[in-house]
């Protein structure tokens, strides 16, 4: 029997339902995704140079295991659920008690439309557009930085672009690092080890990812400030930047493993998440 809610609404009940069971299946799907990328970039950094590490190559991985079609399209549907989570977000408000302001509402907004996106491409792999879901995301980079700079103001464009997503990265690590995601959790729901546990894989699993999207912001502003597409990276080639650093292999190494760990965060926010 379908719970009541105090004002006899079960229409509300359902959307709620609905709404718990597309957060959880969306932060797996990203979690598989995430994880995926980071065992990839942990093969490059240990000698594997013909992989790519990014959304694509993570497709790819998958649809290569057993039954790999079909995962690919559960991971495919799941990050639709994300993108009509998101959507749910900007048109009922988040969790907390700021979860209907606008800002909350806008970040929802990019969030929806950046996983249809992802969605999008993962199903038309899936569907089997094989250019599509394992489409090099260094090759869209370029393509799409070379359109830009093409625009009037482009060059200004593509500078204010990068260093959007280069503090956006910059907010991702310094909130995983302050640890900003317990705000979201059922804490209560959760032992003191296993609070432990998600602490260790949500600070250093978003401080990588996190060092990852600044990366690629400051690639993006050197390509406008060069006038150069070719400078621009997408996740690949800001992953393996990396290993051109004095840290080198160590640092890439490093980075796979904070992906990775992401990766599990992401699962454990699936079961522990406040939606």
């Amino acid at each position: 029997m379908m719970r009541q809610w105090p004002n006899g609404d079960s229409a509300q009940a359902a959307r709620r339902t609905g709404t718990v069971a597309a957060a959880r299946a969306g932060l797996v799907a990203r979690g598989v995704i995430y994880l995926l990328v980071g065992v990839l970039a942990l093969r490059i950094a240990h000698g594997s140079s013909g992989e790519q590490a990014d959304r694509g190559g993570a497709v790819q991985e998958l649809a290569e295991k057993p039954f790999g079609q079909v995962l690919v399209w559960a991971v495919g549907i799941g990050l639709i659920c994300m993108a009509l989570w998101r959507l749910s977000e900007v048109v009922f408000g988040s969790a907390g008690p700021d979860g209907r302001k606008k800002r909350k509402r806008l970040l929802s907004a990019v969030r929806f439309v950046f996983y249809s996106v992802v969605a999008g491409s993962v199903i038309a792999f899936a569907a089997g557009e094989r250019g599509s879901g394992a489409g090099s995301t260094d090759e869209q980079s370029k393509d799409i930085t070379a359109r830009v700079l093409d625009w009037p103001g482009g060059q200004v464009l593509l500078i204010v672009a990068g260093a959007a997503l280069a503090g956006t990265g910059v907010w991702i690590g310094v909130r995983a690092a302050m640890r900003a995601y317990r705000d979201n959790l059922n804490l209560l729901q959760m032992s003191a080890g296993t609070r432990n546990a998600v602490d260790v894989l949500g600070v250093g699993g978003g401080i990588c990812r996190g060092l990852l999207f600044a990366a690629a912001g400051g690639f993006a502003i050197q390509a406008a400030a060069t006038y150069d597409p070719g400078q621009a990276k997408g996740l690949d080639d800001t992953l393996r930047s990396f290993a051109d650093t004095p840290a080198g292999t160590w640092l890439l190494t490093a980075v796979a493993v904070g992906l990775v760990m992401f990766g599990l965060f992401s699962f454990a926010m699936a079961r522990w998440r406040k939606v």
